[in-house]
Order: C-alpha cells, then sequence, then structure tokens
C-alpha cells in the first residue's frame, strides 16, 4: 500500500494549484457575492484538460484514473468549492457522455464539452423524487425516430447557462428498471427554465428548475440502452460522491491554510494566537480529521478505479466521512478567526457556506448511512 503520489500527480496537482491562485482566487469573492456563473474562467481550466479529466479520450478526454482526477479538484476547491464543485458535475456528465453516447452525440458535444468550449448539466432530481431517484416521473415517449419528454426537473446545477443536459428520463414502467438516459440540447423548443434560486452558498453557480413541454430530440441521443438509465447514473454517482468529497477536503484545506495563517498574524494579550495551547489543539485536530478525509477519499477513488466490487459502499462512507469533517474544518477555522471569519473580507464564511451543501448533495449523508448499513447486514459483506 502506498501513500506517496508519483512525481506525475503531483506536476498535476501543482498545475491545479497555481491555475486556481491565478484564475480563482482574485475573483472568487465576487462570483459569489454577484452570483456570476464564471464561463469564461471554466473554459480556461478546459484548455488545461480540467473539464474531461476522466472521460474517454474518444471524446478527447484525458482518461484519468478518479484518483489523480481527485487531485486536481482538490486544490481547486481550496481556493473555490462553488465553482469547482460546477467542474466536477460537468465532468460527470462529460464522461456519461462519452462513455454511452453513440457515434453522432459524441461527435455533436464531445470535444466541445471536454475542452470547456460547452458545459454540461447532470438531469436526475425532480420536485418529488430527490433521495428516492427511482421514482422519477420525466418521461420520454419514442414516436417513430425521436423521444418526446414531458416533465419537470429541480436543483439543476448550470440550469440555464449550460449547453447541453444530461437527462434521466422513465421510456418504461415504474422503478428503477423503466429509466433511460438521454442527451438534450439545452436550447432545445419545449424547454423552460424557472428562477435562479437564491442559496445560501454556491453562488458562482446558477440553480435552476427546468420544464420539459413535448420536446422532442433524436432517438439516437439515447446514451446506452433504454431501461440502463439509473445504471448509468449510480455509476456517475459513484464518481459524484468522491467528487464533492473530494470538494470538501479542497474547502477544509483552504479553511485550514488560512486558520494557520491567522494564528501567526493575530495578537491578544501580547503574544501571537499560536502561541495559546487550546488553539494549538483545536488545529491539530482540524488537520487530523483533514487527513484521515483525504484518506478515505483516495482509497474509494483507488476502488473505484480497480473496478473492486465493494467500490460503491466505500464512495458512500468516503462521501458522508470527508463532507462532515471538510464542513467542521471550515466552520472551527471560522471560529478561530473570531468576528473576523464572520466577515466577507476574509474567505471563511464563504469555504462554510459552499461546504455546507456537500452533506445533502448527490446522496444526503443520511442516504449514505443506509448505503453502507444495508451492505454491512448482508452476509458476504467484507468492508474492513
Amino acid at each position: 500500500m502506498d501513500f506517496e503520489l508519483t512525481e506525475e500527480q503531483r506536476a498535476f496537482a501543482q498545475t491545479a494549484r497555481e491555475f486556481a491562485l491565478a484564475e480563482f482566487a482574485p475573483h472568487a469573492a465576487r462570483w459569489d457575492a454577484e452570483a456570476i456563473f464564471p464561463k469564461e474562467a471554466i473554459a480556461k481550466a478546459g484548455e488545461l484538460g480540467f473539464c474531461g479529466l476522466y472521460a474517454p479520450e474518444s471524446i478527447e478526454g484525458l482518461a484519468l484514473p478518479r484518483l489523480d482526477a481527485t487531485l486536481v479538484f482538490e486544490e481547486m476547491a481550496a481556493v473555490d468549492p462553488s465553482t469547482t464543485a460546477f467542474i466536477t458535475i460537468h465532468n460527470m456528465a462529460t464522461w456519461m457522455l462519452g462513455t454511452w453516447g453513440g457515434p453522432a452525440v459524441r461527435e455533436r458535444w464531445g470535444a466541445d464539452l471536454t475542452s470547456g468550449r460547452k458545459l454540461a448539466s447532470y438531469c436526475l432530481t425532480e420536485p418529488g423524487a430527490g433521495s428516492d431517484a427511482g421514482s422519477l416521473k420525466t418521461r420520454a415517449e419514442l414516436q417513430g425516430h425521436e423521444y418526446v419528454i414531458n416533465g419537470g426537473k429541480a436543483f439543476i446545477s448550470g440550469a440555464g447557462s449550460t449547453d447541453v443536459l444530461v437527462l434521466m428520463a422513465r421510456t418504461g414502467g415504474g422503478g428503477p428498471g423503466g429509466i433511460s438516459a438521454i442527451a438534450v440540447p439545452a436550447d432545445a423548443p419545449g424547454i423552460s427554465y424557472g428562477k435562479k434560486e437564491h442559496k445560501m452558498g454556491w453562488n458562482s453557480q446558477p440553480t435552476r428548475t427546468i420544464s420539459f413541454d413535448n420536446v422532442r430530440v433524436p432517438a439516437e441521443n439515447l446514451l446506452g440502452q433504454e431501461g440502463e438509465g439509473f445504471r448509468i447514473a449510480m455509476k456517475g454517482l459513484d464518481g459524484g460522491r468522491i467528487n464533492i468529497a473530494t470538494c470538501s477536503v479542497g474547502a477544509a484545506q483552504g479553511a485550514l491554510d488560512a486558520a494557520r495563517r491567522y494564528l501567526h498574524e493575530r495578537q491578544q494579550f501580547g503574544k501571537p494566537l499560536a502561541s495559546f495551547q487550546a488553539l494549538q489543539f483545536k488545529l491539530a485536530d482540524m488537520a487530523t480529521e483533514l487527513v484521515a478525509a483525504r484518506q478515505m477519499v483516495r482509497m474509494a477513488a483507488s476502488k473505484l478505479d480497480a473496478g473492486h466490487a465493494d467500490a460503491s459502499t466505500y464512495c458512500a462512507m468516503a462521501k458522508r466521512f470527508a463532507t462532515d469533517a471538510g464542513f467542521t474544518v471550515c466552520n472551527d477555522a471560522l471560529q478561530l478567526h473570531g468576528g473576523y471569519g464572520y466577515l466577507s473580507e476574509f474567505p471563511l464564511e464563504r469555504l462554510v457556506r459552499d461546504a455546507r451543501v456537500h452533506q445533502i448533495l448527490e446522496g444526503t449523508n443520511e442516504i449514505m448511512r443506509m448505503i453502507v448499513a444495508r451492505k454491512l447486514l448482508e452476509g458476504d459483506s467484507d468492508i474492513r
């Protein structure tokens, strides 16, 4: 078991760190305050391959292991978790399109998505189907050589500002087996977008509802086969859970770094805060939780890369632990800053707000516990 990164991995992480400091750091606070979706900065990330990290080479993706992708996402999230989280969602949708899309779909969107010239949204959640994704009601009826789509989606990242929607819709009967995945042009006639939601965090990416009213798309836009959509969605979410856990690790690292600097700079009672043992202990606990979360995420990514039979369970455990620990580290870092941590001039309040939603999306942490418990209670479970 080797915990050391290769020279190539370290170089890749360093590139991501330098990119984030140059392109995200000067603007992240303004993007958050003014709810700006920084498509130009995301396109620059695409120029480095960061919009198609694990997408297949057939659509000009880098086809990297999930472990390597976490290194990039962590470095960027340390500066701007919100923008990075959208890039991870785009990566997931792009990977789905490149893996299961037919030649026409890959030709139309593939290279533009991996380059960041165009962006993708992932459309699974509905007003009445959140944790119970298998009960979704958006329907796609095959009529001749077209699917006719009716229904609605909710909480869709990038909605109204992206170019393609990777949509989960019901093409068959009830339950997960009746769901299919379809690539839908985001500007197709019959699509309408709701208002941009006002959120606690993640303000640099728009979130809207989407309505489909007799939207027609070619049958060749089907990803995989009919009835495979739920399986595709769950495979995507294994990686998505690693991605969002990594964003929490990154946010926590950014918060920890800020706290370390502040403890040296700020003085009270005639000496720097770093000299107070109680604060030293707090910082030590934060670092310990962060390292544990990082290693759990990387182990889960390695399990997914290896095709381990219990990879989904490890992804769920990593997502639960890292998003809880990451939020706590960010919150503790804010506390160490005292009143200054509550001011928008410091990054802590933004990191706390952005990290909080990670405990909810890609499957709530309560659902993660259900996944893990179900596996543990099976007779052949070998989770260790």
